[in-house]
């Protein structure tokens, strides 16, 4: 098999133009270069060069060449880089928990850029919301998580605000008798079926009254509600995306609220360089 150097040689004297530009690119000397793609000729068989003028021009087997040699070389680097980032402490694996209530450009910025730096590291994003992210994190299931903001977390978790907020309203189904009134009161909204999150590690933290479904996701509350079953507290931009002229906002008093997401991470786990350097950029 062709070394590196040897196909280096190769590429740069095809794309140089000249074994001499090549030469002076790489720092050797233009007899180095010669020998080298006369070698790699010699192992595959083919020839590279037409030498039959003063300046050597590939053949059509060399264009073809010099594709394969630019993606191995390609390779070859990125198993390099690959190797550097896990020799300094880089995560093969990074996981991101995210709560549905946050719908954010800048993730989705960090990402591209996370993408560039971090080209062959695995990601993984879950969807979960309250207790269930704050458990994926303690359990090591997840290595950070962007969660609504609590008052209080548990003294193994670390915490920080993102700059970013969020909005929740209440809705229905077009077809809901609530979504032909004007305004409606706490008392009316107790008269209909209430659809609620509740995680799946604290299901029953609280306990609402009247009639309920639940569900541990709000995509899950959105598409319930869609079906007429009853009103749910859904994040705006979701119904925005999602579930835009199915349903429709009620006018209660105290809605819409604001919703603050953290950043939360372990204490006792704390995310290698790649998880680092993630939440730094959102926490920017």
């Amino acid at each position: 098999m062709a070394s590196h150097e040897v196909l280096l040689a190769f590429v740069q004297a095809a794309t140089q133009g000249s074994f001499s530009a090549a030469a002076r690119k790489l720092g050797k000397s233009q007899s180095t270069i010669s020998a080298a793609v006369a070698s790699l000729e010699i192992d595959l068989n083919v020839t590279l060069f037409d030498r039959s003028s003063r300046k050597p021009g590939l053949t059509s087997a060399g264009h073809v060449m010099l594709q394969r040699a630019e993606d191995i070389l390609a390779a070859t680097s990125r198993l390099e880089m690959t190797a550097a980032q896990l020799s300094l402490g880089v995560e093969a694996k990074l996981t991101v928990a995210i709560s549905d209530t946050y719908q954010s450009d800048r993730f989705e910025a960090a990402l591209s850029d996370f993408e560039q730096r971090y080209p062959d590291l695995e990601l993984e994003c879950l969807i979960a919301e309250c207790d269930d992210l704050i458990a994926l994190v303690q359990r090591g299931r997840a290595h950070i998580a962007f969660a609504e903001m609590q008052s209080d977390y548990p003294a193994d978790l670390n915490s920080a605000t993102v700059d970013e907020r969020t909005e929740i309203a209440l809705f229905v189904s077009t077809e809901h008798p609530l979504a032909a009134l004007q305004k409606v009161d706490k008392e009316t909204l107790q008269q209909h079926r209430e659809l609620r999150l509740a995680t799946i590690i604290n299901p029953y933290e609280t306990r609402a009254q009247g009639r309920v479904w639940s569900a541990p996701s709000y995509l899950m509350l959105l598409e319930m509600a869609q079906g007429g079953f009853g009103w749910a507290p859904l994040p705006r931009w979701l119904v925005g995306r999602f579930g835009a002229g199915s349903l429709q906002e009620l006018k209660v008093r105290g809605w819409p609220k604001p919703v603050s997401v953290d950043a939360l991470w372990s204490r006792l786990h704390p995310p290698g360089p790649a998880g680092s350097w993630l939440l730094a950029k959102m926490l920017e």
